[in-house]
């Protein structure tokens, strides 16, 4: 094997989010002599980018003082909030709209566009940003420090062969790597193991959350209006709830998520999305319309007694791959961002990742997480308990003596014939997409079938014996796109695995009850190709 060709830097960071990007843009104004790299597995910046998204803009003020002149494309002032309990039928609108979900001053945005607005930016300050480049593993040096990543190699073949157009990945070299991949990145997914960076903090926890972005008729839009709503088709004991985020040009932002802790087997997030567009209240609004785009994507939900040690040897976490978005806000970016800045203001200092870990822990990013940290684990205890904890917590600061645990959402699957199945009672669609694979049309999802299948199931035999026995294959259910599929031939039941279709949610990755599921990065420029999300 010849050696590798490799690049150095002062600063490799993987992933172009707003964690990411604010980042290299902060760096570069107080340190413009430094070299720093951005790269990104998606084909365009924003490309894989998914979220509501309501913004607070305060991070976004101090990085960039002027934007406000020179706004994103997408870019609405937040208006009216509100907040609703569905029942089947109807619903209640809550006279008052909880403290964290009051938008006033606050922008909705599509958060791929706002990225891809972010990136020139970048560059104009002289950052280097590599869109299609998938970080397939850790550089190491030889002390065992993280020394960069290695881009995946270009051109294998699914048997793993080497196709006419095979190019070997090369290896970024870095004094300091920044990792920014967002909710269960797959690099911080091995560096917290190989460092033990969770080792004094409780797991993570996660949701799925799925939209579309709709074109409706004239008139049917109030740019600005937010709507938030819990309750149906959500059972009392299953976390869920949706978004409707009114954009301009007659467009809406329509999306629905689920913690994934639920502990029904048979629950399915998309079917539970495509019901709430069914709801009384909601399909009016869209019928006669058309979707533009569709996709989902893992959130991040453990909050402040999930955050694993943000700082190793030759590397730091920020964004959403630390684990910093507040729950009860529905919001991220204003932390992602944050935290970047915060890296950027750390290593200007001294291009050096030790003391990182207890900056951020003394940062209002971590003060802001504190005061909600009991919110989410409150509804493990049911929708009413959850309710009355938030509201206790919302009323005392977070200044409760006390902090609820975080478990890991593999657990939490009651096995089959040993929970009641709650009464569904779904109605009949008929607003589109009519399936998931419909729905993967709309993410514009694009990989090349031959290449290895970068969803790497070690036990294929525990599949069709025992997960069928005790979940009934839960996996052909909790992914948004299709990709699980039991199929029987002249051999028997096997698993088949539609790599094709994957969207990057990670959500095998979380909920596989079994933890025998594990994403790797496919080719670098495969994936969803999101348009606004």
């Amino acid at each position: 094997m010849s050696e590798r060709e490799f690049m150095e830097y002062d600063v490799v960071t993987v992933g172009a989010g707003p964690a990411g990007l604010a980042f290299a843009i902060r760096l570069k104004q107080l340190k413009p002599e430094l070299s720093v790299c951005v790269i990104e597995k998606a084909s365009t910046i924003g490309a894989h980018i998914l979220s509501g998204a309501v913004i607070e803009p305060q991070p976004l003020d101090e990085l960039l003082p002027g934007w406000r002149e020179n706004p994103p494309p997408i870019c609405v002032p937040a208006g009216q909030d509100e907040f609703w309990l569905l029942s089947k039928t109807g619903g209640i609108r809550f006279p008052i709209v909880p403290p964290g979900m009051n938008n006033h001053g606050n922008f909705i945005v599509s958060l791929g566009a706002l990225c891809a607005w972010l990136a020139p930016q970048a560059e104009a300050l002289g950052v280097e940003i590599y869109p299609g480049f998938a970080a397939a593993e850790p550089y190491f040096n030889e002390d065992g420090s993280v020394g960069g990543v290695r881009i995946g190699d270009m051109g294998v073949a699914r048997d793993g062969s080497h196709k006419p157009g095979y190019t070997q990945g090369i290896d970024i070299r870095a004094k300091v790597t920044v990792l920014a991949e967002g909710a269960r990145g797959h690099l911080t997914k091995q560096l917290v193991q190989r460092f033990a960076l969770d080792r004094d903090c409780d797991p993570q926890g996660y949701s799925i959350g799925i939209k579309e972005l709709w074109q409706l008729p004239a008139g049917r839009v109030t740019p600005g209006r937010i709507v938030h709503t819990f309750g149906w088709p959500a059972d009392s004991k299953t976390y869920g709830g949706s978004f409707i985020y009114h954009l301009d040009k007659d467009r809406v932002a329509i999306g629905y998520v689920s913690g994934l802790d639920y502990s029904d087997p048979l629950y399915q997030p998309y079917e539970a999305f495509q019901q709430f567009k069914h709801h009384p209240m909601i399909k009016p609004l869209l019928e006669g319309g058309s979707i533009l785009s569709a996709g989902a994507r893992a959130i991040v939900t453990g909050g402040w007694q999930s955050l694993p040690k943000v700082e190793m040897p030759g590397a730091l976490l920020i964004g959403d791959t630390a684990g910093l978005l507040n729950v009860p806000k529905i919001k991220g970016t204003h932390q992602a961002m944050r935290s970047g800045m915060l890296a950027a203001e750390h290593l200007a200092d001294g291009l050096s990742p030790q003391g990182f870990d207890a900056k951020l822990r003394a940062s209002a990013v971590m003060k802001e997480l504190r005061r909600v940290r009991n919110v989410k684990p409150g509804f493990k205890k049911g929708l009413w308990f959850g309710l009355l904890n938030a509201a206790w917590e919302t009323a005392t600061a977070g200044l409760s003596p006390w902090t609820l645990k975080n478990h890991p959402d593999w657990s939490s699957l009651h096995k089959l014939g040993q929970y009641r199945p709650p009464r569904r009672d779904y109605v009949e669609r008929t607003l589109p997409p009519r399936d998931r694979l419909a729905g993967v049309y709309f993410a514009a999802t694009e990989h090349d079938e031959d290449q290895p299948v970068h969803l790497k199931v070690a036990d294929t035999s525990i599949c069709v014996t025992r997960c069928v026995e005790e979940y009934g294959n839960p996996c052909t259910r909790f992914c948004p796109a299709g990709v699980y599929e039991i199929v029987e031939d002249a051999s028997g039941k096997r698993l088949q695995i539609n790599a094709a279709n994957c969207v990057h949610c990670k959500t095998c990755d979380i909920k596989d009850p079994y933890e025998i599921i594990t994403w790797v990065p496919p080719e670098g420029g495969s994936g969803p190709n999101y348009q606004n999300l």
